[in-house]
This record gives C-alpha cells, sequence and structure tokens, in this order.
C-alpha cells in the first residue's frame, strides 16, 4: 500500500539521490531543452514513487518538475563548474571562451556555449532564478546579481563588451563557515584567530581590505558569527554577498536608477538611514566612495562595532584610500584633519592576500596609532605574515606570522566590554 508524504525536503532528497543513482540525468540534463526536462523528471518522480512506494501529492510534484528544472536550465553547460566545490571563480569571455579559477590558478576549460544567443539565453536565465529586479539589455549593458546559493555575478554585455557577453562568477563557499576552518586553510593561526573573535565581541571598528579574490569577504563572514545574537545588525551591500547566522539581521541592499535615470539609492543613503533603524552593529559590504564620510562621522558619535571593506593593496594602501575617499567627499577638512578622524575612528585594519601557491592568508592585523602626545599616527602591525622562501618543487609560500608583543593602542576597549585578551598578550 502507497504510503503518502507531504515532507517536501525529505521527498527532493530521495529524487536527487533517485536521478544522480538510477537514471542518466547527470549525462543527458545540458542536452534537453525546458520542455525535455520537465518530462524527464517528471517520469522519474513516477519511477521513484513506484519503487519506493510513497505517493507524492500533485503539489510537491509540480514544485519538484519547476524547482529543478529552472535550476538545470538556468546554469545550462555551467552546471558541471558551479558543482566543483574546487573551482572558486568562472569567468565566460564571450561564448567561446570559458575559464575558471582553481587552486588560485586560471585555465581555459573545454565548457563552450553554441554562440551568443545561447550564451545570453543562459545569462537571462540565471537573472531570472536569482530572483532579482534588475535586468541587463542593450540600454542597461551591466549587472550585479547574487545567485540563490550566494555566489555573486557581474555580467556586462555588448555594446560595452566587444568580444561578446561577459560574465564573472564568484561563487560562495559553504564549507568555511567557523575560524577553526580558515585556521585549517591556513588563512591564519590559533593566536590571530583568537584576536580576531576577541575583537569582534569587544566591538572595535574594523576595516578588511585586500585585492579581488583575496578572501576578506570571506574573513568578515566568518567573524561575523562572533557578534552576541542579542545585537541588531544591518547590512549594507551593493550585492548581497554576507551571509550572517542571527536572527535579528536587517539586509539593504542599494538600487539602481531606472530607464528614465530615477529612483537610485546609493550605499551612502542606506548608510544614513541605517543609522535612524537602531543599529548595534553596521556592516557595509564595501566602501568606495562618499559614504566613508558618513561611516567615520557615525563611528566617531558612537556607533562602535562598525565592520567594512575597502579594496586595498596593503593597510597603508587602504588607510590612504580611506583617505582620499574622505577628501572626495567634499568635506571642508584638512588632510591632516580627516587623517586623524579617519585614526581615532577605526580601531583596525585587516588585510587578505591570494598568494602565489593560491592559499588565501591574512597578511596582516594592524593597529591604527593615534598618539594624543606628539599628534603621530603610525601603522603597527599586531600580527605580520613572514615569507621565508617558495618551495621548489611544490611551489607553496614557506613562511610564518610574526606576532608583535607590544599592547594594542584599543586594549581599552577589551576592558571596557568585559572581553578578555588572548593569553598571548597577558604575558
Amino acid at each position: 500500500m502507497e504510503q503518502v508524504s507531504t515532507d517536501y525536503e525529505e521527498i527532493k532528497g530521495r529524487l536527487h539521490r533517485y536521478l544522480i543513482g538510477r537514471t542518466d540525468f547527470l549525462k543527458v540534463k545540458d542536452k534537453m531543452n525546458e520542455d525535455q526536462l520537465r518530462l524527464f523528471v517528471d517520469n522519474a518522480i513516477t519511477d521513484m514513487s513506484r519503487d519506493t512506494q510513497i505517493q507524492v501529492t500533485f503539489e510537491i510534484r509540480a514544485r519538484l518538475i519547476r524547482e529543478l528544472t529552472a535550476a538545470a536550465v538556468s546554469l545550462g553547460p555551467l552546471r558541471l563548474l558551479m558543482e566543483d566545490k574546487d573551482i572558486s571563480e568562472i569567468m565566460i569571455n564571450g561564448p567561446k571562451h570559458v575559464y575558471i579559477q582553481k587552486s588560485g590558478r586560471i585555465s581555459l576549460t573545454a565548457i563552450k556555449f553554441e554562440d551568443p544567443a545561447h550564451l545570453m539565453h543562459t545569462v537571462q536565465k540565471m537573472l531570472a532564478a536569482s530572483g532579482s529586479p534588475r535586468r541587463v539589455d542593450e540600454s542597461s549593458p551591466y549587472v550585479d546579481f547574487s545567485m540563490p546559493d550566494g555566489s555573486r555575478v557581474n555580467v556586462i554585455i555588448p555594446p560595452c563588451a566587444l568580444t561578446g557577453a561577459v560574465m564573472t562568477i564568484r561563487k560562495f563557499s559553504r564549507d568555511i563557515t567557523t575560524i577553526d576552518h580558515l585556521v585549517e586553510l591556513k588563512t591564519l593561526n590559533k593566536a590571530m584567530a583568537a584576536f580576531l573573535a576577541a575583537s569582534i565581541e569587544a566591538k572595535l571598528n574594523v576595516v578588511f581590505c585586500g585585492s579581488t579574490g583575496s578572501g576578506k569577504t570571506t574573513v568578515l563572514n566568518v567573524l561575523s558569527r562572533h557578534i552576541p545574537e542579542e545585537e541588531r545588525i544591518i547590512t549594507i551591500e551593493d550585492t548581497s554577498e554576507l551571509r550572517l547566522l542571527q536572527e535579528h539581521v536587517v539586509n539593504l541592499q542599494s538600487k539602481l536608477a531606472n530607464i528614465e535615470g530615477k529612483g537610485q539609492v546609493t550605499i551612502r543613503d542606506l548608510f544614513v538611514n541605517s543609522l535612524r533603524m537602531r543599529p548595534d552593529r553596521i556592516i557595509v559590504g564595501e566602501v568606495r566612495g562618499e559614504e566613508i564620510l558618513d561611516m567615520i562621522q557615525s563611528i566617531s558619535s558612537g556607533h562602535s562595532g562598525t565592520l567594512a571593506i575597502v579594496h586595498a593593496e596593503c593597510p597603508e594602501e587602504c588607510f590612504n584610500r580611506m583617505i582620499a575617499m574622505m577628501l572626495m567627499s567634499g568635506i571642508r577638512l584638512s588632510g591632516e584633519q580627516i587623517r586623524h578622524q579617519i585614526a581615532t575612528s577605526v580601531d583596525m585594519i585587516v588585510h587578505s592576500e591570494l598568494g602565489i601557491d593560491g592559499v588565501r592568508r591574512v597578511t596582516n592585523i594592524t593597529d591604527l596609532r593615534f598618539d594624543k602626545a606628539s599628534g603621530q599616527i603610525t601603522l603597527e602591525d599586531i600580527f605580520v605574515f613572514k615569507q621565508q622562501k617558495i618551495d621548489e618543487d611544490t611551489g607553496k609560500v614557506i613562511g610564518d606570522w610574526v606576532m608583535s608583543r607590544k599592547l594594542p593602542s584599543f586594549a581599552g576597549k577589551f576592558t571596557k566590554r568585559n572581553v578578555r585578551l588572548p593569553q598571548e598578550f597577558l604575558q
């Protein structure tokens, strides 16, 4: 006698296992159109129901067919690359050139699209599957959006891209969720992990910096786990990348202008509004312009625990970029006054780097010091990675982190928040 099941997730799991283990779905899915895929999945549900003696309701059957078909069709030839956990980035330069970044190295794949129309069809399907209200066409030839799994996608099409549609996918890793994972991956060591976790709990104002693909967003994501559960967190981003586990999180995202050039909502607009939303923490996905002024002023007025990302090659360059962005905001302060404001607001800069061996490391945890007596501003590394050599056989970078025993300039904040400094600083 057949048993009726209404547990969608259980049936979905059974169907996934059935499709992979009992059918040739993985081999044929990229060769079928949408109607053929629907029929294939429908028949598989029928066969699975007969074999397992489980009756699937009409509503669940329709949902399974819709979701599985949409997932398979939207990714097209890219599905195999998206399912490979070792691939961190996918770069499509027109229909015939698909590159990947794997273990930190870029290589050309054998994946190809039939023609420019096939590539554009995949782009539009992925955009639709993302649920984003944004569009990409000749009047709006570039777009950023996030996939349901958290992967970030950038698309730029003709007439701005001369080689055809260009799509860059930065995959989101669900395997890196705790600070212990970062230690296992040699992104940092245990002493750094303990120090950074304590710094988040002590509500330090931290700027994460690094170049594209260096892992700075991943580090911020992981460290955000150490924000106390009772705090109200507001995230501000251009494209959703932050994945916080706390329940009391408000996610804000900027909005592009419509086809008439109206309705734009900038990061700065969102930041100003967030200050009226009773935040305990504000996390800015990327600071790249005038919003730096509002961020620094909000920290100065008591909004501690702000976390932000800045694109920069090193801590010194990060500090200089913040100064330049403040000047660009049009504020009527001298360069020295701006340097003073930043140095007294930002406690620490955490710099990440992608090594030539493909390992993403936190290379600097830097104390932004301001000496009241002398008025001097200095950047002093609390932890710094010292490279010794490169192994000729494996290409691995050989080196280790060196820790300064000097008490950080913000040590008083640990005492104020009743957070204990790691043992290394107490010896």
